[in-house]
């Protein structure tokens, strides 16, 4: 691992999409067979527009240090790096959670508090480098609920593992070796990278 993308400046454009590797299969009698082969990963295109070289030095010295696909680091994107809910606890996992559920116990939530996490939310367990996403509105009971994810967990959860939906961050490498950057009107610098989730 090679440290966290520089969260200043931040890049101002994002390209975002989920990616699960599907086999798919049609018979002749029209019956569809389908199998997932893969775990699913987040894959998105950071932008930066219009940095003065200032601005842009400390990027593109991060992303040299990366050594292109080589190494894994960190970031976490504006905009949808923090829940759209109403929590403000430390919430952790209760109970323990075998590889492949989808949902799972959390308490330490704000009591009775409606949309805690809502469906869109990004989490990730201390003990992960997998972000998860809610997939319908979370409002506990007791400070406890039951969260619905997508994909299901990769690997077995232990009590008690704490839940980042605020500030969540990403473990990425980039999806290219070569790199390169534009240099326009005003000596202003245009870069863009793609990266795909880690784990």
């Amino acid at each position: 691992m090679s440290g966290q993308l520089p969260t200043s400046p931040v890049f101002n454009a994002m390209n975002f999409s989920s990616e699960v590797n599907t086999l798919l299969s049609i018979s002749d009698s029209g019956r569809r067979f389908a199998r997932q082969i893969d775990n699913q990963r987040w894959k998105f295109t950071c932008r930066y527009q219009n940095l003065t070289r200032a601005e842009f030095a400390p990027i593109l010295a991060f992303i040299t240090q990366q050594k292109g696909q080589k190494e894994t680091f960190t970031i976490i994107p504006p905009k949808i790096k923090d829940a759209q809910g109403s929590e403000t606890t430390t919430i952790s996992v209760n109970g323990s959670h075998t590889a492949g559920d989808t949902t799972i116990a959390i308490d330490g939530f704000n009591a009775d508090s409606a949309g805690s996490l809502k469906a869109g939310d990004f989490i990730k367990f201390s003990g992960h480098t997998k972000v998860y996403m809610v997939v319908s509105d979370v409002t506990p009971s007791s400070n406890a609920a039951t969260v619905s994810i997508e994909p299901g967990i990769i690997e077995n959860l232990s009590n008690d593992e704490t839940v980042t939906y605020d500030d969540v961050p990403f473990t990425v490498y980039l999806t290219s070796n070569v790199q390169q950057y534009s240099l326009g009107i005003n000596d202003l610098y245009n870069y863009e990278f793609d990266v795909c989730e880690a784990f």
